[in-house]
């Protein structure tokens, strides 16, 4: 896919999966801002990209106020002349369980993830509409954010708030031609290691030296940085012109489109519900097949599904 001539901010990407987004975006032809709070690992990956023949700068930053966000967009007008292109990526974790969860470990896991999601996404869409050719919004949500994760209230909250405000903008800014899409991803990092489900296969893979195994790749998704890339470029292309307002997923082997929350086997009363009346249908009524939660842990090798 041929980027040349747009202009990408990636938040976050300074290692990991922004850092693989910001290098596929710049191998397809764009021009990025990388963008991260170490700053010497912004200026590293910026240097990286522009030594393998892409157009990169850095901007170091921590993500979530609104000067940081304007501050973005205004860098890749003044570099690039324009801003086609935002990818919210960045990210911290403060993992606690829900009583041991301070107020500082939810408002700064929020604060990066859902109001650096807003600001970033508010300041590239206001360059956007001022320009009149549309645009691309990529929000970056995870697993946890559908599922749930045992201690990750906030991480969860935030990549759940994440999906809503994908689909909520993508009606908003449907007339401007913009599109909004949410990125579900799964690959082996600093921030999937404390995943329980996932830490071991990773650890092992490192330890070792191997890939992660197959079966992790296709049954689990669980696969390298570069593995996710790839759905980062399709949505930044003309390609995905009428995709928005999707969560889409995507990891090792695996391409997956998440559902929407629904209502499920509604049953009725007339003239309304008392407790007692649900407590009597229930099991046989909603409740017969309940929905799982949390991140499902990975299967052994030989086990069916």
């Amino acid at each position: 896919m041929d980027l040349s001539g747009r202009a990408a901010v990636v938040t976050g990407s300074g290692r990991g999966l922004g850092l693989a987004y910001a290098e596929a975006l710049a191998a397809a032809g764009a021009s990025v801002v990388v963008n991260d709070v170490d700053a010497a690992a912004a200026r590293g990956a910026a240097e990286r990209i522009t030594e393998a023949g892409g157009t990169a700068v850095a901007h170091p930053a921590p993500v979530g106020d609104t000067a940081t966000a304007e501050a973005l967009v205004d860098r890749a007008v003044a570099e690039f002349g324009r801003l086609d292109v935002m990818v919210t990526n960045a990210g911290i974790l403060r993992d606690r369980v829900l009583w041991k969860m301070s107020d500082e470990d939810f408002d700064d896991v929020v604060g990066v993830h859902l109001r650096g999601t807003f600001t970033c996404a508010r300041a590239a869409a206001v360059r956007m509409r001022e320009q009149g050719t549309g645009g691309r919004l990529v929000l970056i949500s995870s697993p946890a954010g559908q599922r749930g994760n045992f201690g990750q209230t906030n991480y969860a909250a935030a990549k759940a708030g994440i999906v809503a405000m994908a689909r909520t903008w993508a009606m908003e800014l449907a007339r401007a031609g913009i599109t909004v899409n949410a990125v579900v991803p799964v690959a082996a990092t600093e921030m999937t290691r404390t995943i329980p489900a996932f830490a071991p296969a990773i650890e092992e893979a490192e330890r070792t030296g191997n890939p992660l195994p197959a079966r992790l790749r296709r049954d689990e998704g669980l696969g390298t940085v570069e593995d996710v890339a790839p759905l980062i470029v399709y949505l930044a292309s003309d390609a995905s012109a009428d995709v928005t307002g999707q969560a889409i997923g995507i990891g090792g082997d695996k391409l997956t489109l998440w559902t929407h929350p629904r209502e499920k086997d509604p049953v009725y009363a007339d003239g309304g519900w008392t407790a007692d009346a649900i407590a009597r249908s229930w099991k046989t009524g909603p409740g017969a097949e309940p929905e799982t939660y949390g991140i499902p842990a990975p299967r052994a090798a030989g086990e069916q599904a």
